[in-house]
Formats: structure tokens, sequence, C-alpha cells
């Protein structure tokens, strides 16, 4: 093959990856969670009501676990990008419909980085996964150093929900706390605790993808 052949091929091949390498990246822009806005109350506390379910029951993973967000609207989206003023108070309250188990790292158990941490109404420091309940998830944003653990349902329960959204008539845990965004910038948040089942030691799956088990606070 002489060399104007050669290259004639080299240009098709890289016109061909440059095409390939925007077309996955359209799609995964097409396919992104979208993000919600709760700023249009700028330097008023923000309240965020979000769920953990143990099955979300639609889309492209109907049978994973994941958070779900309530809109400033009141509608329940899945997605787990969320915008937020920053140095604004954030008044969360995380209703846990899904069961637990036992820690593997009991540290992640603490609450830290918020203020009035209850559950169901009562002040608490510390989730003890060995109980019989254990712990489900946790709502962790490492670089505010918040972390709340999520105590699991009672596993006795006959009442529990099947799908998302999960309505209150269902068994489950309030949580509430409050925290306060910083300053502006990209937070990343997730779950600690794997809850990946059928993945490699439960980290995969729901605990790796945006929308499930873990997302960005845009704080602006």
């Amino acid at each position: 093959m002489n060399r104007s052949k050669r290259i004639a091929v080299v240009s098709a091949l890289f016109g061909v990856a440059v095409a390939l390498s925007v077309f996955a990246s359209m799609a995964f822009i097409s396919s992104s969670p979208e993000v919600v806005d709760f700023t249009t109350a700028s330097g008023q506390p923000v309240d965020l009501t979000i769920q953990t379910v143990g099955t979300i029951g639609f889309g492209v993973h109907p049978d994973w676990v994941s958070y779900l967000v309530k809109s400033p609207s009141g509608q329940w989206l899945n997605t787990t990008l969320w915008k937020l003023p920053a140095n604004t108070k954030v008044d969360v309250t995380l209703l846990q419909f899904d069961s637990g188990s036992p820690l593997r790292n009991q540290e992640v158990g603490g609450v830290t980085g918020v203020d009035d941490a209850q559950l169901n109404g009562k002040s608490f420091s510390l989730a003890n996964s060995n109980d019989q309940a254990g712990v489900g998830h946790t709502f962790s944003v490492p670089e505010l150093g918040v972390n709340v653990p999520l105590p699991g349902v009672n596993p006795n329960a006959t009442n529990t929900c099947g799908s998302a959204p999960c309505s209150l008539q269902f068994v489950h845990n309030t949580v509430t706390f409050s925290f306060n965004t910083g300053a502006p910038g990209m937070y990343r948040w997730q779950c600690f605790v794997p809850c990946g089942g059928g993945f490699l030691y439960g980290n995969g799956g729901p605990m790796q993808t945006v929308g499930y088990m873990d997302g960005f606070l845009e704080v602006s």
C-alpha cells in the first residue's frame, strides 16, 4: 500500500473513532439523569425530601436499589443530581423503605457533619447495625464531612414497598437532619453500604451509577 493510501486509511479510521466518541458522549448526555434545581428560594433554608427503596421497579434497571428525590413541584424523580444554593441550610427528610444488614465498616454507622439528626422523631448519633434491622444505606457527602446512616426497616414487616416511589402507607423509617452546603462547588455524595446485589462484594451496579446510589450536589 502506497503512502497516500495509508494516509487515507488512517484518516478514515480516525474519523470513525471521532464519530464514535461523539456518539458515545451524546448518548451519555442524553441518558444522564436530570438535575433538580432547589436554588429558587436563595437565602432561605432548602427543604430536601428523598427516599431510598430496595427496588426501583422501572427504567433500564428495574431491580436495582435506588434513591429518589421529591422535586419542588412535588414529583418523585429518579435522579441524584441536585442543584443547591451555596452557604445555605438544607433541611433533609429521608424516608428509608429498604431493609438493612450488619455493616462491614462500623465507622459509617456514626452520624457526622449534620445538625439535629433524628430517627423516627428521636435524636440519634449512632446506628447499631448489629441489631435486628441493621443499616440499609448511608447519605454521605465526604467533602462536607456529612454521613448519616439509614437503619433498615423491620425485616418481619408484611407491608413492605415493592417498587418506587413508595408511599407512607408502607413500613419505613424517617430520618431527618440539617447540613450547610458551604462554598460553591461540585460535591459528590453517595451510599457507603455495599448494596449492589448480584455484583462483586455488593459494590457494583447501582453503587457506581449516578441516579441510583450516588450523585452530585451542584452548589452555586
